[in-house]
């Protein structure tokens, strides 16, 4: 027992011997030159022999605190040696920070991961060191340094991509909302990136760093990312959130939406399924497609609440049927995210847009029940016409129209489908046939000369009307010029003395009719581009 203390103590002293020089030359206080970075006096062969002189020290300091009973004055031994330990501790916890700073990559660009030799060889180093420390029992210090070196550099990391400070997603509510969309747009690209590389990224560092522990680097990595996860969330919950329920506003609800649906399986990966960043996110997954399904109930009551003072002149397409329609074909780009979103409430008991039922269109189809809204309004609105004839005109302007900008998007077409757009089109017909048979109802039952004032009358009147293009104006004189002329041809041989307007004469009043919104030439009998005469009909 005698002869293991005595060895012991001989250990100690060299071991006390040795430290203490490499000590008094890498004294912590003696500047920031590196053991490993190539300094002068340093490298790989220095850093070496103060990792082993460090792992001797402690080694017979456990030693000697086992036998120490044995050994003559053996706390002064003991003293010593911990002062000693613990210099060299501090001079490895500034090597940690040396190696970290030099290192100057971040989450972002990957170079934590292993990219690079030089980047490769640092980590090396930066692992050897948090093992010297853990080994000693200074793993306290040690993740305590790299967990701060770390958020710092992940936080920059972050703001560079967001191009502002997370933080700041607390002060949404005082800016307006072009700030907000602006701070938004650079968000979907910054959190995209963060979940899917810069976080996995990290946490590969902290398993090669703590490669000895994967409790222990799981739990720095998540000291490390959370807080940062949490507030690119934060700002995602707040944009939403300053959103409100403004119809313009939805798309951006839906953008965000889709990235945080995008990204769940990356934080389930790398944060971990139960998590509290997970939790989070599938929250604010689910708040957004509340928010957006909530915004979509205030688009239909802005379509059923809509007013104007007066009906639109000539019978001219609403400008609510322009807005409507013009926002569904953006809508329809997002049929995916609205397939999710409605997805999200079935199973609830009560139907509309906030809580659907899982069955109900509302929950399958949102656009389809907005363009069902629409109609049913713009059939509403036609009665404040006092003329049939302009009543018709009116919805065969805006069905012509919403039938248009239908066939005009391939999503908005494949969301309602054939069948759709071809009771659409024999819609457009019938109010076609509606507006001709009730604009010139009195030559087309009238006889004698009372037809030639007839046809000046209604000729008269419909001057002042209007079609919703080129394609509706040439539909509406063929038509015309279908029911009419031959009436009046026919009425014309019977009194054709007594008439002065003959059937050529008619024929030409009709063709300068519907000249359409924008000052076309009239007189025009030519059928759009595209379009033969006799398909006049078909082309609706």
């Amino acid at each position: 027992m005698a002869r293991a203390a005595v060895g012991t103590d001989v250990a100690l002293e060299e071991s006390v011997a040795v430290i203490a020089a490499l000590v008094d030359t890498w004294h912590p206080d003696n500047g920031s030159l590196s053991l490993f970075l190539g300094c002068p006096g340093g490298g790989g062969a220095e850093a070496g022999r103060f990792l082993c002189a460090a792992a001797d020290l402690h080694r017979a300091m456990l030693l000697l605190a086992t036998d120490g009973a044995d050994l003559q004055g053996p706390g002064e031994w003991l003293v010593r040696a911990h002062e000693l330990l613990e210099a060299a501790m501090q001079r490895l916890q500034l090597e940690l920070e040396l190696l970290l700073s030099a290192l100057r990559s971040n989450a972002v660009d990957g170079a934590i991961a292993g990219h690079g030799d030089q980047d490769a060889a640092v980590v090396g180093h930066i692992r050897e060191v948090a093992k010297a420390m853990m080994a000693a029992g200074y793993g306290m210090e040690c993740v305590s340094t790299f967990k701060s070196h770390r958020r710092a550099e992940l936080a920059g990391a972050v703001h560079r991509l967001l191009g502002f400070s997370p933080s700041q997603h607390t002060r949404f509510h005082k800016l307006t909302w072009n700030q907000v969309d602006g701070k938004v747009q650079s968000w979907h690209a910054a959190a995209g990136f963060a979940f899917t590389s810069a976080f996995s990224n990290e946490r590969l560092f902290c398993h090669s760093v703590f490669a000895a522990d994967a409790a222990v680097a799981d739990k720095v990595f998540a000291d490390i990312a959370s807080d940062h996860a949490a507030e690119l969330l934060a700002v995602a919950e707040a944009a939403v959130a300053r959103a409100g329920r403004v119809p313009e506003r939805l798309f951006h609800v839906l953008d965000v939406h889709g990235t945080l649906a995008e990204i769940l399986p990356a934080i389930v990966s790398v944060i971990g399924d139960n998590s509290e960043v997970t939790t989070r996110a599938t929250a604010a997954i689910r708040n957004a497609g509340e928010a957006a399904r909530g915004t979509l109930a205030s688009f239909e009551e802005t379509i059923l609440k809509a007013t104007s003072k007066a009906a639109a002149p000539g019978g001219a397409v609403h400008p609510l049927t322009r807005y409507v329609m013009n926002y569904l074909v953006v809508l329809a780009d997002y049929e995916d995210t609205l397939a999710r979103i409605y997805q999200q409430c079935r199973g609830a008991n009560s139907s509309g847009y906030g809580s659907a039922s899982p069955d109900s269109p509302s929950t399958l189809n949102p656009i389809d029940r907005l363009v069902s809204v629409l109609l049913r309004k713009l059939n509403a609105m036609a009665g404040r016409y006092q003329s049939p004839a302009l009543r018709s005109l009116f919805m065969a302007n805006n069905t012509h129209y919403v039938g248009k900008k239908v066939r005009g998007s391939s999503k908005l077409d494949g969301i309602l489908g054939e069948d759709w757009t071809s009771a659409q089109r024999a819609e457009v017909r019938r109010h076609v046939d509606a507006c001709v048979h009730s604009a010139w109802q009195d030559v087309l039952a009238g006889g004698g000369e009372g037809a030639e004032a007839a046809v000046r009358e209604a000729v008269a009147t419909q001057q002042r009307w209007v079609a919703a293009d080129d394609e509706m104006g040439y539909a509406l004189r063929a038509a015309a010029a279908a029911a009419v002329v031959p009436a009046y041809m026919a009425l014309y041989r019977l009194h054709g003395a007594a008439a002065w307007l003959t059937p050529g004469d008619v024929n030409a009043m009709i063709d300068r009719l519907y000249a359409g919104p924008r000052n076309a030439v009239s007189g025009s009998g030519r059928p759009p581009a595209g379009v033969r005469r006799r398909d006049a009909r078909v082309c609706l």
